[in-house]
């Protein structure tokens, strides 16, 4: 069959699917793009060519295509995906953000940046980098370190082998994340012979592998021995589908379950053996008993700096057993490994361990006190005042079920929603927290809307994450999917504003301020209305003055099915919102000298922290 590279592509992309547990999804369920002269005479004329065969997404910049593809991705359990084309040049490079993101949460996306001539005939070309002493470079080549698995199309034949490779990693659950696949743009527009078999339908097994007899032996036998045993579940618990057999693991041993930002939502906010989130955003409930651990199961979590406390938060003496699809983190923190699925391992530590369960009297009395925390921050003491923080989150709280789902990534609200929100489903926490990527809500959304028609999805932003990257609100009215945008407006970076305070930075460039005659930003707020904004892109805007404002306004979005935006005017950044303080450190290196007094407290602050952090071998 005679086709271009760019039509084979398209073509092959459209017969491939993932399988897991007898269920089967496209791989590739519909491609974004933004056109320029680097693929729109050729990935561009392919998807003229076979629109039949492949769904088309307009967008309006690159990264925030990126993230609505992993918001789909997401959704839709690792088991569909997107893929995205960009022109060269700036195109490609705008990819590099959201490749990065995708990479680090282990979530596929399937990237098509155009490139240079493979024949160059002509030196440079139209946004070409040049690199002196190495031709064959091309800005793509930044989207290598981010990358899953890379190559540049420079043969028609070579399509044969990439194809294969990519459409592999990206269905493969250990080693799944951003896939590129580099077109020069004459090769995309090149006609070659391909062998029929190269487009018939394959089918690509989503593996659960089940764990080595001598690691879940060890496992078992470390988890026997615990007199205070706690699981850490991340978010390897939502990709498996494991919920179901966390509970049953939790409830048949009497175990206490605190989540990731990744894993909330595993277990209902209200089960008896969950303790909340864990770590620096995490509940008293979850830190306490991580303090006084003997053994730590951890279950699909990678244990970074916010979950650790950056490495403070377990005693030295803890000893930890990792369950996890991927060698690479079932080994850290010294642990036992299991390497297995997530749902195969908890389900062979469920039968393993047997047993009466251990009593959650260690626990409950203590975690019935943090939500009585949730409710005095969620109290609205008066309807008729403006809100702060965490009263909008307790607003919301009040009107969503189990169908609604939250979507943020950045700023303040990610540590109030780990420590406060209830998730009612699986999959109403969406927060990413693995990049904690400003602009990642709104595209994101509009990837989790294509993957869960007909459910309410709100997009949880502050201001200046809106300003990072407001312009698929436009993709949302052109599609004509009912975003739910929830702009929180205090006037600057809150949440850096009070690091920057806490590490002696004294908030210097966090507020949205006009310069004083001194210099200093400590003038009047910006006269800047980001609700006049969304409506001139196409959403219907929603002021609320009032708690009671709100509370109408939060129902008119939910019902609403147009693109709608809820601009709500909050406390100043220095207010407190109300919600608990952090209940484990983090660490931020501080200046180790400094002339100004605030600086100076702020490191001895520091130094009593730091000598609490250990490495567990």
């Amino acid at each position: 069959m005679r086709l271009t590279v760019a039509q084979a592509l398209v073509r092959f992309l459209a017969a491939q699917y993932t399988e897991r547990d007898g269920a089967r999804h496209r791989l590739i369920a519909a491609t974004w793009g933004i056109f320029g002269h680097g693929n729109v005479a050729g990935i561009g004329q392919a998807l003229v060519e076979h629109a039949d065969l492949m769904p088309f997404h307009q967008g309006r910049n690159e990264q925030a295509m990126v993230h609505a593809a992993v918001g789909f991705a997401r959704q839709s359990g690792r088991l569909s995906a997107h893929a995205v084309t960009t022109s060269i040049g700036p195109g490609a490079t705008n990819l590099v953000t959201g490749a990065a993101l995708a990479t680090i949460n282990h979530l596929p996306v399937l990237l098509l940046p155009g490139d240079t001539f493979a024949t160059r005939p002509a030196d440079p070309v139209l946004q070409q980098l040049q690199v002196p002493y190495a031709g064959e470079v091309s800005v793509n080549d930044c989207l290598r370190p981010v990358s899953r698995y890379f190559d540049r199309i420079g043969r028609p034949e070579a399509l044969i082998p990439a194809a294969l490779a990519a459409a592999r990693v990206l269905a493969d659950p250990a080693e799944t994340g951003a896939v590129t696949l580099a077109l020069p743009q004459d090769v995309q527009a090149e006609a070659h012979d391909w062998p029929e078999e190269f487009f018939a339908e394959r089918v690509w097994t989503v593996r659960r592998p089940r764990p080595d007899a001598a690691e879940l032996d060890a496992a078992v036998r470390a988890v026997k021995a615990a007199e205070r045993p706690l699981i850490v579940a991340g978010g390897g618990v939502k990709h498996s589908g494991a919920e179901d057999a966390l509970r049953e693991l939790a409830e048949r041993a009497g175990l206490p379950v605190a989540t990731t930002q990744a894993g909330k939502g595993v277990l209902p906010y209200d089960h008896p053996c969950d303790v909340g989130g864990i770590g620096h955003t995490g509940t008293s409930t979850a830190n306490s008993l991580a303090r006084t651990s003997d053994l730590v199961l951890g279950v699909g979590t990678r244990h970074t700096d916010f979950t650790t406390a950056s490495g403070t938060l377990f005693p030295p003496d803890a000893r930890f057993v990792n369950l996890n699809i991927t060698g690479f983190d079932a080994h850290k923190q010294a642990a036992l490994p299991l390497v297995a699925d997530a749902r195969e391992g908890l389900a062979a530590l469920a039968r393993a361990l047997g047993g009466p369960p251990r009593t959650t009297a260690r626990w409950s009395s203590a975690h019935h006190h943090w939500q009585e925390q949730v409710d005095a921050a969620y109290a609205v003491p008066d309807e008729d005042a403006r809100p702060t923080q965490t009263q909008v989150l307790g607003v919301l709280d009040t009107l969503v079920d189990a169908t609604d789902i939250l979507i943020n990534a950045a700023g303040s609200l990610p540590g109030d929603l780990h420590r406060l929100w209830r998730p009612r489903s699986r999959d109403q926490y969406h927060v990413e927290y693995g990049y904690s990527c400003m602009g990642y809500e709104i595209p994101a959304a509009l990837g989790v809307l294509l993957a869960a028609p007909g459910r309410p999805v709100w997009a949880l932003v502050g201001d200046g994450t809106y300003l990072m990257n407001p312009t698929e609100i436009v993709t949302a009215v052109q599609e004509r999917l009912p975003l739910k945008l929830l702009i929180l407006q205090n006037h600057g970076y809150a949440s850096i504003g009070g690091l920057s305070e806490a590490v002696g930075a004294e908030r210097y460039g966090t507020d949205y301020r006009h310069r004083a005659d001194d210099g200093s930003f400590t003038g009047p707020p910006l006269p800047v209305d980001l609700g006049a904004n969304a409506a001139s892109l196409g959403m219907w805007v929603l002021r609320p003055r009032t708690i009671r404002d709100l509370r109408e306004a939060l129902v008119d979005a939910r019902a609403a099915t147009v693109p709608t935006c809820v601009y709500v005017e909050t406390e100043t950044p220095d207010t407190v919102s109300g919600a608990p303080p952090a209940q484990a450190w983090w660490d931020v290196p501080v200046a180790e000298t400094s002339t100004r007094p605030s600086a100076v407290k702020a490191r001895e602050e520091y130094d009593r922290h730091v000598i609490a952090r250990r490495r567990h071998l």
